[in-house]
């Protein structure tokens, strides 16, 4: 993302979400190809913008493809009907015609790290920083959300566990939805997203010192 720092992000034009707006009516070539100009310049453009603003922070950042994976899925709709990106450092990023959205966190663990992940909350120490830490992420409005979640306690932990909510989870992240609004269409809303990844940044660490180590 280096080659682009020097364009400042200036934030997204309201006919960026309106031009998802349009994709998810028509969810065609036709419409991709006749818009697909403006989807690099006003879409696509201010998000590698974004990207190279926060990578001293938060590391360098990935646009995902625009394309869906309609191989083993009812829906051929062709094309995503939202622009998402993830950092390095931990973070993801979401744009759509209902606004601005960002994560952090594990989405999905692996069957190794999900061991190591219950151990961390079943244990006194670790599981009661991790319950600490949320509450001061939720006391700031950040949602914090369990994924992909067993309907009771995982095998070998008891059902009356005191932490058992999370001990259901296999997957644990951060998440926030901002609203259409004017301040889209400024750099307020790189400060926004730069807020709430370092608001969500002690659940990343807890994660990685007690699950990705």
């Amino acid at each position: 993302m280096t080659q682009n720092r020097w364009v400042a992000f200036r934030g997204w034009p309201v006919e960026a979400l309106e031009f998802y707006e349009g994709l998810a009516a028509d969810n065609s070539k036709t419409y991709w190809t006749e818009h697909l100009a403006f989807y690099e310049d006003r879409v696509r453009g201010p998000m590698r913008e974004l990207l190279a603003e926060l990578e001293p922070e938060f590391g360098p950042g990935k646009i995902f493809r625009p394309y869906r994976d309609v191989r083993f899925s009812k829906d051929k709709s062709p094309y995503k009907t939202h622009l998402g990106a993830w950092l390095a450092l931990g973070g993801y990023i979401q744009l759509s015609a209902d606004g601005l959205a960002a994560g952090s966190g594990a989405y999905r663990m692996e069957p190794d790290e999900l061991d190591r992940y219950r151990r961390a909350v079943a244990g006194e120490r670790t599981g009661t920083e991790l319950t600490e830490l949320i509450a001061a992420i939720e006391s700031g409005g950040i949602g914090v959300r369990g994924h992909d979640s067993l309907k009771t306690a995982p095998r070998g932990y008891p059902r009356d566990h005191p932490r058992v909510a999370l001990l259901r989870h296999r997957g644990l992240t951060t998440w926030i939805e901002w609203p259409p609004a004017a301040w889209l269409g400024t750099a307020a809303a790189r400060n926004r997203i730069a807020g709430f990844l370092r608001a969500s940044r002690p659940l990343r660490q807890w994660l990685e010192a007690n699950v990705r180590s």
